[in-house]
């Protein structure tokens, strides 16, 4: 059964879209997360999101193929939990919950504000791609990292951050 974090209504207040302007930076206070560069990342060759590579296991990337992060869409991040090697960028994940704040800086010098509505960990074969990827007609941020047991060297779930932009 997946596990979900929701936030009241209250923190659910939309913001006017941003003009487009590529990701620079990731900041979660709750999680003690200040990281940048943002590494673009497109598809691999089974057609699934890249990630960072282990060796950039302490930055964030962005999907290429979604809105950039203030846009009127979904825009989609991600970043490592652990490796191999160790913790990496997002090992305090477990430390977010509803409300907190995320902030991607963006290349044009603003900062786009985003307030996390919920956070789902679900199973990799249960992959929710229509809620993660799917039309929204308002600007939101989903987050994506890994969770759950480690089997086989990698970790079954994934654990899904969904912010909404909030006035700055």
């Amino acid at each position: 059964m997946p596990h979900v974090s929701s936030a009241p209504a209250a923190h659910r207040v939309a913001a006017q879209p941003m003009a487009a302007a590529e990701p620079t930076r990731l900041i979660i206070r709750s999680a003690g997360v200040d990281a940048g560069p943002v590494l673009p990342l497109g598809l691999d060759a089974d057609q699934e999101l890249q990630v960072p590579s282990v060796g950039q296991a302490e930055q964030p990337g962005w999907y290429t193929g979604s809105v950039t992060p203030g846009e009127r869409g979904a825009a989609v991040m991600v970043a490592h939990h652990d490796t191999e090697r160790g913790p990496a960028l997002l090992r305090n994940v477990a430390r977010m919950k509803a409300g907190d704040v995320i902030e991607v800086g963006r290349a044009d010098g603003t900062t786009a504000r985003f307030a996390v509505r919920e956070i789902e960990q679900v199973d990799k074969k249960d992959f929710p791609t229509n809620k993660v990827y799917g039309r929204t007609d308002r600007p939101e941020l989903r987050l994506i990292t890994c969770g759950g047991p480690v089997r086989d060297g990698h970790r079954t779930d994934n654990i899904i951050v969904f912010a909404d932009l909030v006035k700055r």
